[in-house]
């Protein structure tokens, strides 16, 4: 389908891809990852056609229709469907000129195509997809012009996948999406009868949507089978593989060196000692998989716990006029050490929702208390494109830190990965990444008591989202999340609340439990006329009631394993403390009352396992 060879391609100097080979067979759906500003999206633009390579060339089967998502999204009168039916070129012209054929066998011709091309379903097929992507049947007759920028980028993605290309291009594109859209995506591209070729840097996503993962690295393109975790593992092996032979080449030539020191000057060893030069001239150095540093993120824990609650919600009604609620029903509350994932559609009241934590909207009803000393860092997309794309991450920093040395600043922004090549970036030259850590940097400057972060890792790549999971893991203060990477929820949060129906709820379950019944949603209604498929509905529902019965006993199970684990915690951090033995001279009381706390924690961890086991055993006698 697609064949790049030996491509070569610089920017101002800077070589982007040097002899750069890769080919995309037929119906494979590959993934492309690679750092931030290695070139990904710069390859798209040289499959397009926009850009010309410096060397080699960029083959796509003849005849072969390219799928690509303008960054001109529509905002026109036109309605959504309409829009979408309009990106099928071929179905359109037909239609229109069946309009005004008047050649009997010319007009049999077109509505044998029309046929052909499963015309005459084309609105189902458009309201699936649109359906999918997050847009009611009232929605899909709106225009697009009604639409904000993230929404019109989806009506984009619908046009683009009901025009059904040979090859689909897309440039990330989970990061407009909700949970629930990504999980229609997924499925949706697992099933896509053409060829894709999608840069992602949601590790779920591709773990479940593609067959081959495409590394770029070293100005070169690797192609790997499988999802993202099995090319991390193929990647791991190849580093253990390339170390074990450098460190082998390395004493081979050490011996061929240390023969020719002794004996190059005895006549009798010359030609041994000549044909060991000629070797060591051979030997060239095994290229090795290095990792390259991943810039930290350093986020600042509180320096004092408050007490709980820091934030509760009672009987709260939310909304932006009067009569009109947006939420309602609210009985929310948020410890000092919660970790919450947020979960639910686009429009169904999310960031009012987090607007309200924060005290940026009042409630219309009932009351919010928010702890009089909490501090809050809040991380939205907005909040970058506030950045003044004038001033310089320096400049950033000053604002916040006037009385500090030059020194002290740089070290608050080499926190965060930009060092000394980009401290003195203006903002507007600053790549996602680079203004999301900036962000990052400034939203943490007091150590806040809670982040609110909506979306916070659409400009990483897998790298620096790695770094991300571990400063929030790290992280002492409480976290509510907004976003659609489950990778991210799932190993930073221990709760879920659902944004539905008008009201905010506990979801009891896992991410998986939520992945699954967004799939059972978007399956397409089965025929009830025969058995077998009348058969696979009520193995569904009964499944589908199982896991909630399940649910509870499971929650439970899994809340006892977190709080055990939050307890070894704070073991470890206590043994870490008496580790040295210097606090038992310094401050012996003070050393004593830290043994106390480890003996009570102690007995809390096995008071909490013996429960576990009770729970595990409930768990397993309801499964069986």
């Amino acid at each position: 389908m697609l064949h790049i060879n030996d491509l070569t391609y610089r920017i101002e100097g800077r070589p982007l891809f040097e002899q750069a080979t890769l080919a995309i067979s037929e119906g494979m759906k590959m993934g492309f990852v690679g750092r931030n500003g290695t070139g990904k999206s710069t390859l798209f633009r040289l499959i397009k056609g926009d850009i010309t390579p410096d060397d080699g060339s960029i083959n796509l089967r003849k005849g072969a229709r390219l799928g690509v998502v303008d960054q001109e999204v529509p905002s026109g009168p036109k309605s959504l469907m309409e829009t979408v039916l309009a990106a099928d070129k071929e179905r359109t012209s037909l239609i229109a000129e069946a309009e005004i054929a008047t050649d009997p066998d010319r007009i049999a011709e077109i509505h044998t195509r029309l046929s052909d091309i499963n015309a005459y379903s084309a609105e189902a097929r458009a309201g699936a997809i649109l359906s999918g992507l997050g847009f009611s049947s009232s929605e899909q007759q709106k225009p697009c012009s009604d639409f904000s920028g993230g929404w019109r980028m989806r009506v984009a993605l619908a046009a683009m996948l009901f025009a059904k290309p040979d090859l689909l291009l897309l440039d990330e594109p989970t990061n407009y999406l909700d949970v629930e859209g990504a999980v229609w995506l997924e499925a949706h591209i697992k099933s896509y009868p053409g060829t894709a070729f999608i840069i992602s840097h949601d590790r779920d996503f591709l773990n479940r949507a593609v067959t081959h993962i495409a590394h770029l690295r070293t100005l070169k393109l690797f192609a790997y089978s499988g999802g993202y975790d099995n090319f991390q593992k193929q990647m791991r092996e190849q580093q253990r593989l390339s170390m074990a032979l450098r460190d082998k080449q390395e004493d081979e030539r050490r011996r061929l060196e240390a023969f020719v020191t002794r004996f190059k000057a005895k006549a009798s060893k010359a030609k041994q000692a000549q044909s060991r030069v000629k070797r060591l001239e051979k030997l060239k150095p095994v290229a090795t998989i290095i990792d390259d540093p991943i810039p930290p993120i350093d986020l600042p824990s509180p320096e004092r716990a408050l007490s709980p609650p820091i934030v509760r919600f009672d009987a709260v009604t939310l909304g932006y006029e009067p009569g009109k609620p947006v939420l309602s029903r609210l009985e929310q509350r948020i410890d000092p050490d919660d970790r919450i994932g947020i979960l639910g559609k686009n429009g169904q009241g999310k960031s009012t929702f987090a607007k309200a934590i924060m005290g940026v909207l009042e409630p219309q009803d009932g009351f919010i208390k928010r702890h009089k000393k909490m501090t809050i860092g809040y991380f939205a997309q907005h909040q970058i494109d506030a950045l003044n794309p004038l001033h310089s991450a320096y400049d950033h920093v000053v604002a916040l830190m006037p009385d500090a040395t030059e020194a002290q600043r740089r070290s608050r922004l080499a926190r965060f990965g930009l060092g000394a090549g980009k401290a003195e970036t203006k903002a507007r030259d600053l790549s996602g990444g680079e203004k999301a850590r900036l962000l990052f940097s400034l939203i943490s400057f007091n150590a806040p008591h809670l982040l609110v972060l909506d979306e916070p890792a659409n400009h990483l790549d897998m790298d620096s989202r790695s770094e991300l999971i571990n400063a929030l893991n790290g992280f002492d203060g409480a976290i509510l999340v907004i976003s659609h990477d489950r990778n991210l929820l799932e190993s930073v949060v221990d709760r879920l609340w659902l944004v539905d129906d008008g009201t905010v709820t506990t979801f009891e379950g896992s991410l998986e439990d939520y992945r699954q019944l967004q799939i059972e949603k978007n399956r397409p209604p089965k025929k009830t006329a025969s058995s077998p498929e009348n058969d696979k509905m009520a193995l569904r529902k009964q499944a589908a009631a199982e896991r909630e019965r399940l649910a509870p006993l499971k929650k439970k199970t899994e809340e006892l394993e977190q709080k055990i684990e939050n307890s070894r915690k704070k073991i470890d951090k206590i043994d870490a403390t008496l580790g040295d033995g210097e606090i038992f001279t310094s401050d012996p009381r003070k050393a004593q009352i830290i043994l106390d706390m480890r003996r009570e924690l102690e007995d809390n961890v096995n008071q909490l396992e013996e429960a576990w086991l009770l729970a595990l055993e409930d768990y397993e006698t309801a499964k069986s």
